[in-house]
């Protein structure tokens, strides 16, 4: 496993990381979460993400406890807040109140004094910036939090939240979660060239684009049993399970197996060719997946093969 630098700070993140949206708490048996965690650390992976929001702070229990046994130095953590978490006017969003509430609610989920990063999960248009800014900076002086984030935040809502933080003299976004595949690329227009620009990494999710640059899908078959897609309500992966893209997921395969990798680990080493990219998340509801995953760290594809795959992503 290699590491890098999250963004401009000092703190080394594996190069692959270990999600939980849809699994750990939802249709993965806690048996085989908790086994994927364990591999997971075992490979090298120090970087662990889940959200209060994920089946209501089942996941965050699940990665709180399997993370346990290990030194909480030796890790990275990273949670989330916005979500909505009750039925009250004030169970959602990112005013004082949610924040501070749900900040200590995940703490005592995950059994932990403090998480490493705590991400804001979506931008409120309903509460002034100031406002967020000040209790995440209250978060991380009262040392519950020691980096913050966002998470799929515009390229002007980025460049907003940084020019306050230093005009008001508070914390600095480091990082942004942002979806990021070959399938789904909007970032690198605006998003990723602004948050280079002001030091902030990307921790991609959704790097195989909901299973599909697996291969697990064929065209014309059934959709696999125990996969995403039979989840109810997931049956066309966002709207990405569809006849175009699992033609391109074809010809990708062919360009894995001329490099001796599989295509989810081309997918992830296209993803860590970005130099604003820290960290490519992934989900694994079996250790054999995580175990295939992080081979694609320290991956380097050759220009002509980025041509390649560019012509067949066009």
């Amino acid at each position: 496993m290699e590491y890098r630098r999250l963004g401009k700070t000092g703190l080394k993140v594996s190069e692959i990381s270990l999600g939980s949206w849809l699994t750990y708490g939802g249709y993965v048996e806690e048996q085989n979460a908790e086994a994927s965690i364990d591999k997971a650390y075992e490979l090298g992976i120090n970087f662990f993400d889940t959200a209060n929001v994920y089946i209501r702070g089942a996941a965050e229990k699940v990665v709180g406890k399997a993370l346990s046994k290990y030194p909480r130095e030796s890790y990275v953590l990273a949670t989330k807040v916005f979500g909505k978490m009750g039925e009250g006017p004030n169970d959602k969003g990112l005013s004082r109140k949610h924040i501070i509430e749900q900040a200590n609610a995940s703490l005592k989920r995950l059994g932990t004094d403090y998480v490493d990063l705590y991400y804001c999960h979506r931008y409120d248009q309903e509460t002034p910036l100031e406002e967020t800014l000040r209790a995440l900076d209250d978060l991380v002086r009262q040392g519950k939090v020691l980096y913050i984030g966002v998470s799929e935040w515009t390229a002007e809502q980025i460049t907003e939240a940084v020019h306050l933080a230093d005009k008001k003299l508070l914390d600095r976004i480091v990082v942004n979660q942002p979806k990021y595949s070959m399938l789904q690329r909007y970032i690198e227009n605006e998003v990723l060239p602004v948050s280079m620009k002001h030091g902030i990494g990307q921790v991609v999710f959704s790097p195989l684009a909901q299973g599909v640059l697996t291969g697990k899908y064929k065209k014309g078959e059934g959709i696999p049993a125990g996969s995403r897609a039979s989840v109810e309500g997931y049956s066309n992966l966002f709207g990405l399970l569809t006849d175009e893209n699992l033609d391109k997921v074809e010809q990708l395969k062919g360009v894995a197996a001329e490099l001796d990798l599989s295509l989810s680990q081309l997918a992830l080493a296209w993803i860590l060719r970005q130099e604003g990219v820290s960290s490519a998340l992934i989900g694994a509801s079996r250790p054999a997946q995580v175990e295939e995953n992080v081979k694609a760290s320290g991956v380097k594809l050759s220009a002509d093969v980025v041509g390649t795959i560019e012509d067949i992503l066009r």
